[in-house]
């Protein structure tokens, strides 16, 4: 998910008009908001107005984590707060060191009226290097120092977020980068490799693991080898039906779904597939495109969702779909279930290589209908988006993940204008993992900072992940 420097584009504002395809959001003429180069440089008085769907202007919030003295500065809007707290390298409750690496997370009911978060942790040290996470006996890899941590918050009378406990809850796994949630209460957590023996680790990784928020401790790794190893991101479940949609980020990418056999029970066994543009073979949705143009898909079978040759060739499940006709997409990262259907990034999709943002509306068992949403015209408009989430008011906020500085949280409103919600001014970090309180009241966000080093040694690492609450007037706008 690191993304080499791009040189900056002239700022510009195109309007275009884009609508989701059965009108549950509906997008109408476009005008690019520029998020700017730089927060010193930061114009927020041109920020989308509340009679727009945003905030208004950002001004300077600096927080610290009452744990470690690290401090943070964030851009918001009047009336927003927020805290921070679980950075990497401290000393969780269970008394393992919290991975480097804050990625992708969900926010679950609790125990008792509180909030559980559980946090993926895209951990890139060698296995040489990498300090080994959790507990020996629990550990899908002796080696892996990533997998997932879950955080059991209180949100007080006030609306602010109180943190109960932190422990490893996903050990011994790596690259976790993304996932989803379930409605039955737990996270996917995906690796985002095919590493495996030959490159060092004691099993092969790629895989999928299911991880119940209601665990309070670690719990037994199991990788669902039926939905594939790949290079996996992202996946989204359908409750209606309970396919899961998967993402794979790499540059030339599949989107794929897992039909199990057991609703609900997806260790249980499956089928993979991946999307075929209708009439259309092996099409590339990375350029070229339209919006407003719904295209119908159908479904191609992988025959061996976990091929021998994947460590060798991460490409070996998209290979199997190429063969058979689907479609390409350029680094599909983040996706998210909401309004009867997927939405899904490409990052670095579209003409200006700045991010695309699909639709996928399912019709029936075999087919549906792809929608181009959004495609960035500019990177000061919006730069790599990454992980998406639909708000508690339908509207999408999408992470971005660029080498721009002054990365943004962006809210894309209901009139199609994009608009930096919050900016991190400190460092250039992406953001990942954002999701809301089951109340709506606070939005939970990662910070990933560094991915690899000694999680012991501070010195051995730029910048520690961290987690943010962030809590405000969300009546006031869109999100």
């Amino acid at each position: 998910m690191n993304q080499p420097p791009r040189t900056p584009h002239r700022r510009s504002f195109l309007r275009s008009g884009l609508v989701v395809g059965g009108g549950a959001f509906a997008l109408a003429a476009m005008d690019g908001l520029a998020a700017r180069a730089a927060l010193a440089e930061l114009d927020t008085t041109t920020s989308t107005t509340p009679e727009t769907g945003g905030y208004g202007p950002l001004r300077d919030v600096t927080r610290t984590d009452p744990q470690t003295g690290f401090q943070q500065t964030l851009a918001l809007p009047d009336g927003f707060d927020f805290s921070l707290f679980g950075l990497a390298g401290t000393t969780m409750d269970d008394g393992h060191r919290t991975p480097l690496g804050h990625d992708g997370m969900a926010a679950f009911p609790g125990p008792e009226g509180t909030v559980r978060l559980v946090r993926n942790h895209e951990e890139r040290s060698a296995p040489t290097t990498a300090l080994p996470a959790g507990s020996p006996a629990q550990r899908y890899d002796s080696r892996g120092g990533g997998g997932t941590s879950t955080i059991q918050l209180r949100l007080q009378a006030d609306g602010t977020p109180r943190l109960e406990r932190i422990w490893q809850s996903l050990s011994g796994t790596i690259v976790n980068c993304a996932g989803g949630p379930t409605p039955w209460g737990s996270w996917l957590s995906c690796e985002e490799t095919t590493a495996g023996v030959e490159s060092g680790w004691q099993r092969p990784h790629g895989y999928v693991f299911e991880v119940p928020a209601g665990a309070g401790s670690e719990v037994t790794p199991e990788p669902i080898t039926a939905m594939g190893r790949f290079v996996h991101e992202a996946v989204a479940l359908d409750p209606r039906s309970g396919i899961v949609y998967q993402t794979e980020d790499r540059d030339t990418a599949g989107f794929y779904r897992y039909i199990p056999q057991v609703p609900g029970n997806l260790a249980a066994g499956g089928r993979v597939q991946m999307l075929k543009v209708r009439d259309a073979w092996a099409y590339d949705t990375r350029s070229g495109q339209r919006r407003n143009r719904p295209m119908r898909v159908e479904w191609v079978d992988i025959d061996d969702p976990d091929p021998a040759e994947a460590e060798n060739n991460p490409q070996a499940v998209y290979d199997q779909g190429i063969a058979k006709g689907a479609a390409t997409f350029g680094r599909l990262e983040g996706c998210t279930w909401g309004h009867g259907a997927v939405y899904l990034v490409s990052t670095d999709g579209g003409d200006a290589n700045e991010g695309q943002v699909w639709e996928f509306r399912p019709a029936g068992d075999a087919g549906g209908l792809l929608s181009l949403v959004y495609e960035s015209p500019d990177r000061d408009v919006l730069s790599f988006p990454d992980n998406i989430t639909v708000s508690p008011r339908r509207s999408l906020l999408l992470c971005e993940d660029t080498s721009r500085s002054g990365p943004a949280l962006q809210g894309l409103t209901r009139n199609g204008q994009v608009f930096p919600f919050c900016i991190d001014g400190d460092t250039e970090d992406e953001w990942a993992g954002a999701t809301f309180s089951p109340d709506g009241s606070v939005l939970f966000v990662n910070l990933q900072g560094s991915t690899s080093g000694d999680p012991r040694d501070s010195d051995s690492y730029a910048r520690p992940g961290r987690t943010l609450a962030i809590w405000g007037p969300w009546q006031d706008g869109i999100l």
